[in-house]
């Protein structure tokens, strides 16, 4: 069977750009949707699913940091690439703290970017496909199912986002025990970077708020090492 295409989002106001850029992407296989400014770009994110999202910086009526919020905002964990002319490095730090996966300054190499796309949708696929030795555990009063994504205590349900799931997933893996910063960089984020070290400390602040439905289950920061799922009493 003919493995499904992924399907590319790209936002880009140049009209010359969007177009070139469209088609060499639809060469390599990739079913590409071309929007010309902000909100086009959110009204088909929101009507459609997409693997990855390609997004100009400088657009008119909603730029690509304002896009980018409002994407993370329904979906946490979608690849996202900002092509931007802006190279300053506060605009570079603002992409990122808003969940970019990279950040593309202009002009740039049309190859280069086909094989950063085609890393990161390799690494999420093989994330996906995964199969854990262990879906269920139990800790304090929590169950957490982590093929299904849902933790649950004393009949509260919260469904966690891929990426909240897998590390969760592993702090239950080393329950009591250190969980090292940077295999946890690897196995989820695919590299151990300064950017995606704040991109995971955004997901332990998440589960931590989770967590503190139980007072006896915690996660403690190891200085410079990683992090301990502490259970009181387990």
């Amino acid at each position: 069977m003919e493995a499904e295409k992924a399907k590319i989002l790209l936002v880009e106001d140049d009209t010359n750009l969007g177009q070139v850029l469209k088609n060499y992407l639809e060469l390599h296989d990739y079913i590409v949707e071309l929007c010309r400014d902000g909100i086009l770009g959110l009204a088909a994110f929101r009507r459609e699913k997409f693997d990855l999202c390609l997004l100009d910086v400088m657009m008119p009526n909603m730029d690509g940091f304002a896009l980018a919020e409002e994407i993370r905002n329904a979906d946490p964990d979608v690849p996202l690439f900002f092509l931007s002319a802006r190279s300053m490095k506060e605009d570079v730090i603002s992409g990122y703290k808003l969940g970019a996966d990279d950040y593309i300054s202009k002009p740039f190499d049309s190859e280069v970017l086909l094989l950063k796309i085609k890393a990161i949708l390799k690494r999420n696929q093989e994330i996906q496909e995964k199969n854990p030795s262990q879906i269920e555990f139990e800790f304090g009063r929590f169950h957490f199912n982590s093929k299904l994504r849902i933790l649950s205590i004393d009949g509260r349900q919260y469904t966690l986002s891929p990426k909240e799931n897998a590390l969760l997933q592993m702090l239950c893996e080393f329950k009591n025990d250190l969980l090292p910063r940077d295999q946890a960089l690897k196995r989820i984020w695919g590299s151990d970077t300064y950017f995606n070290g704040r991109s995971m400390d955004v997901y332990i602040a998440k589960l931590r708020k989770y967590l503190s439905d139980d007072e006896n289950v915690s996660i403690v920061n190891i200085h410079g090492n990683g992090f301990r799922l502490l259970v009181q009493g387990a």
